[in-house]
């Protein structure tokens, strides 16, 4: 297993998790690759998002398959929001985009989490690389990154 990978599952432990991260042989750097190796569906996988609220990192848990309205979000946090660049998730995170998991990060940063994702018993969120991935549950998901449940997903 890559060392990232271990050092991320026992901060897991750590957390109190109870899903083991697995090493997938493909890519799962997107939502559908990882769906398509774990046979699920696309909602079922946590997308891990930074975002910067002025100039502050925050970070939204979004289901698979939505886009992530960066209008809702910004009126829940009371301030602008954008996009982050790869370097700010990297700063902020410890992980490189396309392995960001929903926890352990380098910094401390509110986490916004994505409601449908409540429709699913069985989730699973990157651990650490771009072809890692770990199972996890809603209640597990919200007690192990204390986040928030918000309605973020873009109405088309």
């Amino acid at each position: 297993m890559h060392p990232t990978v271990e050092r991320f599952q026992g901060r897991l432990r750590e957390l109190g998790a109870t899903g083991e991260a697995k090493e997938l042989p493909n890519s799962s750097h997107t939502a559908a690759e990882a769906a398509e190796a774990l046979d699920v569906s696309v909602a079922q996988i946590v997308k891990s998002l930074v975002f910067l609220a002025g100039e502050r990192p925050i970070m939204v848990l979004a289901s698979g398959d939505n886009q992530v309205d960066t209008e809702k979000v910004a009126q829940l946090l009371g301030e602008p929001v954008g996009r982050a660049g790869a370097r700010t998730v990297r700063e902020a995170t410890g992980y490189a985009i396309g392995g960001v998991p929903p926890v352990a990060h380098a910094t401390e940063m509110r986490i916004l989490v994505d409601r449908d994702l409540l429709a699913h018993a069985e989730l699973w969120a990157a651990a650490g690389t771009p072809n890692a991935v770990f199972p996890t549950n809603p209640d597990e998901l919200i007690a192990i990154t204390h986040g928030e449940w918000a309605d973020i997903r873009h109405e088309f």
